[in-house]
């Protein structure tokens, strides 16, 4: 058996410095997800490889005015919203119409690249001299954990947010199959509820992040654009249009007769990415199958698997989290 097939996908190794698990040995950590452990950092939770990237980005990332950052908690419809962004941002380059669009040839989170875990991982440093501007980017990184220059510019932010029953449902189907690809054994659906009703959640707590995002959409709203994965789904045209006009590139009139507009989201849709040969096959960098990252995309499937207690116990919590908000999720 060689070395690569025994090694461990990239993106369970902990390709540390001795600073950074210096570090980590003052965190507090709990039992992971995908990985054995995961530690908070400056309140938020995630993997050692992933803090380490973080960091790396707080240092060194140079936000400019034209950028433009996907946020989402982790498996709020990620995949999604960067095939819709790019899809929308860079129609000029690559209409939606040309037979070898990227989105048809590349996974979306190989043309959408993630700050802390694609660009600063594993001690890398980024060359950005190939990124057409705007250039378009992503993270799962709270608001206050953002690189100062991106807090600080014109750098526009897009959130997707989804409702914490489908997210829980999503990231504990996912982590689950990412254990059994590495023939790890799987975590249970209740001590996984418990972590994510503590709080202790891929870069959670759930909402903690949510929150934060929302405010900062009311207090700067042409800085932060708050977008519901059920609203989307429920009216996709409309909404990628909003997306357009908050991204200060909206439809022509000739667009929206052509079928651009129309085109995007039935390009961009779960079901047409799901089916694309390039989303059946291959990994992405970090080593996980295209494939994982698309299983129902729907709204409800939390239904298959909560129990009453469940629903009851994460209602209580999120009654209480999200009081006095104005937020309100939908279900089904």
């Amino acid at each position: 058996m060689t070395t690569s097939q025994i090694s461990p996908p990239k993106y369970l190794q902990e390709d540390l410095s001795e600073e950074c698990k210096k570090f980590l040995s003052t965190l507090p950590k709990e039992k992971g997800w995908m990985e054995s452990t995961i530690y908070n950092y400056q309140g938020f939770w995630s993997s050692s490889r992933a803090i380490q990237g973080v960091i790396a980005c707080q240092q060194q990332f140079q936000a400019q005015d034209s950028d433009i950052i996907l946020v989402t908690s982790p498996k709020s419809g990620t995949v999604w919203l960067k095939s819709l962004l790019f899809a929308l941002v860079n129609r000029n380059n690559h209409p939606i119409f040309q037979k070898d669009h990227p989105l048809l040839l590349k996974n979306p989170h190989d043309l959408v690249l993630f700050l802390e875990l694609d660009l600063y991982v594993d001690g890398q440093v980024p060359d950005f001299s190939s990124f057409t501007s705007p250039r378009l980017l992503a993270t799962h990184v709270p608001f206050a954990s953002l690189p100062k220059s991106v807090q600080n510019s014109r750098t526009k932010l897009v959130y997707l947010c989804r409702n914490p029953r489908d997210t829980f449902i999503s990231m504990w189907n996912f982590a689950n199959n990412l254990r059994l690809d590495n023939h790890k054994d799987t975590n249970s659906i209740e001590e996984m509820f418990d972590h994510f009703c503590k709080g202790v959640s891929l870069y959670g707590p759930f909402w903690n992040q949510v929150l934060d995002y929302w405010k900062e959409s009311i207090e700067n709203p042409d800085k932060v654009f708050f977008l519901m994965y059920e609203e989307i789904k429920k009216q996709p045209k409309i909404q990628l249009k909003r997306l357009a006009k908050f991204l200060e590139c909206p439809f022509s009139i000739e667009e929206e007769n052509c079928g651009v507009v129309d085109e995007i989201v039935r390009m961009c849709s779960f079901e047409n990415l799901r089916n694309l040969e390039v989303n059946t096959q291959g990994k992405i960098s970090a080593g996980v199958a295209n494939k994982n990252f698309f299983r129902r995309g729907e709204v409800g499937d939390w239904k298959n698997y909560f129990t009453v207690e469940m629903n009851d116990k994460l209602n209580h919590i999120i009654e209480q989290k999200f009081q006095g908000s104005g937020l309100k999720f939908s279900y089904i």
